[in-house]
C-alpha cells in the first residue's frame, strides 16, 4: 500500500513537470553516473568553468527526480552563473533513512562544489550530510543554500498547525512523508537538524522560508540555532506564499517570480568565486548529452 501511495505521487509529479515549459537553454547538460551509480545531471551555463552548486530535490524524500526539477536547475545555473550537479538520490519508503542523506554525502565528498542546495526535503538533506561531513572532519561546502527546508521531523513547530491545511503542504501528508522517512517516531528527534546538539563549524548558510508554509517556523528556528552557532545566516520568509514556490510558481505568481530572483540574487552574491573551481575532475567524464 505504502508503495502504491509513492507511486501515484511519482507519476502525478511526472505529469505535472510535463505541463511546464522547459527552462532555459544552457550550453552543456550531461546526465551522469555517480558514486554508487547514482543518477546525476551536470548543468554547465558557461564554456568557461563556474563555481559548482550539488543540488538536492525536494519531493517529502518519497517522489521527484532529475526531470522534475530540471527546470530549476536550468535556471539556477543561468541566473546564479553556477554549474549545477543535481542528484537522484534513492527515495523512501523503499530506502528509508540515512539512505538519503548517505547518498548526498558520497556526491559531496565526490564532487566538492563550493555550495549544496535543496529544496524542502532537499534542503534537509542538504544540511545533514553537511552535518555529516563537519563531524568526520571532511571538506564541507562553502554555503548550504535551504530552501523552505525541513529541519524538525518532530512536527512540533507551530506553523504546522497554523499553516497545514489549505496551504499546498497539508500536516497530514506531511506526517505521512516523515513516517516513511524515519519510520520509528522514536528517532525523528535525533534525525532531525533542529535538534542536533551542536550546529557550529556548518558552512555559511541562504535559508528562505514562506509566509503560508507548514515548514515555516522549524525553518525560521533552524536560522536562529545556526546564528547563535556562530554560522554566517541570510535568512527571509517571502510574504505571501506557500511551500514549494522555488518550482514553477513563478509562471502563474508574480509574487513567486520575484521571490526566484531575490534568491537568485543572494546566491550569485554569496557563493564563492575564487578560482571558478568547479570540483571533482570526475564531472568531465562521459555521459549522454542533453
Amino acid at each position: 500500500m505504502l508503495r502504491d501511495i509513492a507511486g501515484e505521487l511519482r507519476e502525478s509529479a511526472r505529469k505535472r513537470n510535463g505541463l511546464r515549459p522547459k527552462g532555459p537553454e544552457l550550453v552543456h547538460v550531461e546526465d551522469l553516473t555517480g558514486p554508487a551509480g547514482l543518477p546525476l545531471r551536470h548543468y554547465r551555463p558557461s564554456s568557461e568553468p563556474r563555481p559548482l552548486m550539488v543540488f538536492l530535490h525536494g519531493g517529502g524524500w518519497v517522489f521527484c527526480d532529475l526531470e522534475t526539477h530540471d527546470r530549476t536547475c536550468r535556471r539556477l545555473a543561468k541566473e546564479c552563473d553556477v554549474e549545477v550537479l543535481a542528484v537522484e538520490y534513492r527515495l523512501a519508503p523503499e530506502n528509508p533513512y540515512p539512505a538519503a542523506i548517505d547518498d548526498a554525502v558520497e556526491v559531496l565528498r565526490w564532487a566538492k562544489p563550493v555550495a549544496v542546495a535543496g529544496d524542502s526535503a532537499g534542503g534537509y538533506l542538504a544540511t545533514m550530510a553537511c552535518l555529516r561531513l563537519r563531524d568526520e572532519g571532511g571538506p564541507l561546502p562553502a554555503l548550504q543554500i535551504l530552501i523552505c527546508p525541513n529541519t524538525d521531523l518532530t512536527l512540533s513547530q507551530p506553523s504546522i498547525t497554523e499553516k497545514g491545511t489549505g496551504y499546498g503542504l497539508d500536516a497530514d501528508m506531511l506526517s505521512w512523508f516523515t513516517a516513511q522517512w524515519v519510520p520509528d517516531p522514536a528517532g525523528r528527534h535525533a534525525a532531525s537538524p533542529l535538534h542536533q546538539s551542536d550546529l557550529s563549524g556548518l558552512p555559511a548558510a541562504l535559508l528562505v522560508t514562506a509566509e503560508h508554509d507548514a515548514l515555516r517556523d522549524e525553518g525560521a528556528a533552524y536560522a536562529r540555532r545556526l546564528t547563535d552557532a556562530g554560522v554566517s545566516v541570510t535568512y527571509r520568509c517571502e510574504p505571501g506564499l506557500e511551500h514549494g514556490f522555488i518550482q514553477g510558481m513563478d509562471l502563474t505568481s508574480p509574487e513567486a517570480a520575484a521571490a526566484h530572483e531575490r534568491i537568485f540574487a543572494d546566491v550569485r552574491g554569496l557563493i564563492p568565486r575564487k578560482n571558478d573551481g568547479r570540483g571533482a575532475d570526475g564531472l568531465s567524464g562521459a555521459g549522454d548529452a542533453r
